[in-house]
């Protein structure tokens, strides 16, 4: 069975409807995403977990779905629920939020037999004022895994995965050089990482577009480890600090969707269709990373 679009809609629906919006100051609201994932992973069939923290006076939690608990290794998927300020972050983040939901519900469906631990993790506090701090969820995450000594395979972040377009010469790009590497139509996904992990980059987007069933081209873009710049701006950069493994499945972010962090930020610009093969594509990496 593959990802499912009525799925990942309902999901960004209820994400991008909540008022008042899900940023750090609406603990009321994000209360309620932490309860619609904590039912969601569970009514897939996966353990859930809370770990909780305070920042600036407030507390905060990451909501954890765990597959296949007590396995030596363990593989780490996540995405951010927060949005930054008054907007209802349809793209950054509800696309990924919902694809991290579909993924929990491929593997309650499929049960894949697997000698690793698949831990699903909707973190908070990625948006600024938090963002690049050791408040950030992932952060808590990544450092709670290195304290308890686990053995990572990797992290795969899900970030923005929701923005395209068909139209010629829709994807731009920073910079000349990248834009004669890179498609010009903005059709594509991008596996975002730091030449210090390349082969885990390049495992996972071969694993994505080796899959038979997905119908989006999987491209790869790699930042050096001492400057990681625009690769380095979600959820995956914490474990990197902790000396894993770790990557972002990206639709570029603002480069390509001009709606970032505005409030036309809108589930009515995504397209359901091409987040369902971007997920099918992650799930076949996640099921088969060794």
């Amino acid at each position: 069975m593959k990802a499912q679009q009525n799925r990942l809609y309902e999901d960004v629906k209820f994400l991008t409807e909540l008022r008042p919006y899900r940023n750090y100051n609406n603990i009321e609201s994000l209360e309620k995403v932490c309860s619609y994932i904590d039912k969601e992973f569970t009514n897939s069939g996966l353990l859930t977990k809370k770990q909780k923290w305070i920042a600036d006076g407030k507390e905060y939690t990451n909501i954890i779905g765990v597959y296949n608990e007590g396995m030596t290794k363990r593989l780490i998927v996540g995405a951010h629920y927060d949005v930054c300020g008054d907007q209802p972050g349809a793209d950054d983040n509800a696309s990924a939020v919902a694809g991290l939901l579909e993924t929990a519900r491929l593997i309650g469906q499929h049960k894949p037999f697997v000698d690793y631990t698949i831990e699903l993790v909707a973190y908070c506090l990625e948006e600024p004022p938090f963002f690049g701090s050791e408040q950030m969820g992932s952060y808590i995450h990544a450092k709670s895994l290195f304290q308890d000594k686990v053995e990572v395979i990797g992290m795969i972040c899900y970030e923005m995965i929701g923005y395209f377009s068909d139209k010629p010469n829709s994807q731009p790009f920073p910079s000349p050089d990248l834009a004669k590497l890179y498609p010009s139509t903005a059709n594509f996904i991008m596996v975002v990482g730091i030449d210090k992990y390349d082969d885990f980059n390049k495992k996972v987007r071969k694993l994505m577009s080796d899959n038979s069933n997905i119908d989006i081209q999987v491209v790869s873009f790699l930042a050096s480890s001492s400057h990681a710049g625009l690769a380095g701006l979600s959820d995956q950069r914490n474990y990197w600090s902790f000396g894993y493994k770790a990557l972002m499945i990206n639709d570029t972010s603002f480069v390509r969707n001009p709606n970032y962090h505005l409030a036309s930020d809108t589930i009515d610009t995504l397209d359901f269709y091409k987040m369902t093969e971007v997920i099918n594509g992650a799930y076949s990496a996640i099921i088969k990373i060794i």
